[in-house]
């Protein structure tokens, strides 16, 4: 099981005094901080305009973070490529992973939010389309070291990429798959299926086994392992972990369902959003109380032992799997943030790599 720490850039829950210089700061601390412990990767996301999490280029952060480290893989988490150029997105990708000595792992997504389609005057019933039109040049740009592509929103003539990429990409790109449509493209285009947890793992199960069933009928191989992406936070005191579980990992939930407006219709009407409209009505059915009980429900938080119980019984209905974890969040202070990542690369850790996990 690979194991590496997803990076929010967040704001949201924190002091008013904290600014967004030292959200960066804070966040080039844990990466550090990951290198030494031995986590396997970093994955900052990208997001724009918000308190809820701004880091409008991970490529760049990244950058830095390869001077920083010394061997921890450095994954794009993930470009949302219907709001970048694709010429762009492989000039970049093939320069860092020069940089980083072939540590880039190269992640996508399709984005969610309403507000961040309209900062970048982009419909949100473009995006499918977009993505799938930018994914096939991305990814065919760096297999071959040219971009071309004759497609109505990236129209580009045949040019090389410099510098041109030395290793394939071919088992070290990542997609967010968290819709019908994108699990059966991340399987179309061979990418390795990431996904949050949020929903009951029994529930999660037919979705990873449908993307396993297709990536099998179109590449004639079985997949590698799916990324799950959990809020976490460890301490070996499991009361004071159930505490700042909820506050903090519940307070993430609450700036979830405001950046992308969980309690509005307007999802029922965005082509290629229609599953996240029947997850609204869910919502209304169910209650935000319970809605924020089933989320907790999911996520890997507690003491050590508490954490390995749960890693483990997610492995009955998704199989192997690798884990990203989120350890700043929400109003969460550093010093616990820290304390949290330690404990669980003590404890943790060890155990997920001493032996395969039994189903």
């Amino acid at each position: 099981m690979k194991i590496g720490i997803q990076m929010v850039f967040q704001s949201y829950g924190y002091d008013a005094s904290v600014t967004d210089g030292q959200v960066v700061a804070e966040e080039v601390q844990l990466g550090v901080l990951a290198d030494e412990l031995g986590f396997d990767a970093l994955w900052p996301v990208e997001h724009h305009f918000e308190d809820y999490s701004f880091c409008p280029d991970n490529t760049v952060f990244l950058a830095n973070m390869a001077a920083r480290t010394k061997q921890i893989g450095l994954g794009t988490g993930a470009v949302i490529l219907p709001w970048n150029d694709p010429l762009r997105v492989a000039e970049k990708i093939s320069l860092l992973d020069h940089l980083s000595g072939g540590r880039v792992l190269f992640g996508m997504g399709r984005g969610l939010a309403r507000r961040e389609y309209e900062g970048f005057q982009i419909p949100m019933d473009e995006s499918r389309d977009r993505f799938d039109e930018s994914a096939a040049m991305v990814l065919e740009a760096l297999e071959t070291g040219f971009i071309e592509g004759d497609g109505p929103y990236f129209p580009q003539a045949r040019v090389a990429i410099r510098p041109a990429p030395e290793r394939s990409f071919r088992d070290r790109t990542y997609c967010v798959a968290m819709s019908p449509d994108s699990v059966l493209e991340a399987a179309d285009i061979g990418a390795r299926m990431v996904i949050f947890s949020q929903r009951p793992w029994p529930d999660q199960a037919s979705t990873v086994a449908t993307y396993r069933e297709r990536f099998v009928e179109r590449h004639g191989r079985e997949p590698a392992p799916i990324t799950t992406c959990d809020f976490v936070y460890c301490d070996t005191n499991a009361d004071r972990a159930e505490e700042m579980a909820n506050k903090h990992i519940a307070g993430y939930l609450a700036s979830v369902m405001h950046h992308y407006e969980l309690a509005s219709d307007h999802l029922k009407d965005a082509r290629g959003y229609e599953s996240y409209g029947s997850a609204v009505d869910l919502l209304k059915a169910i209650g935000l109380e319970s809605m924020c009980e089933m989320y907790l429900g999911v996520q890997a938080w507690g003491t050590p032992e508490q954490i390995l119980e749960r890693l483990v019984a997610r492995r009955e209905f998704v199989g192997d799997y690798d884990l990203t974890a989120a350890f700043r969040f929400a109003g969460l202070p550093i010093a616990d943030a820290e304390r949290s990542m330690r404990t669980f690369a003590a404890e943790v850790l060890p155990e997920l790599r001493r032996s395969p996990v039994p189903a």
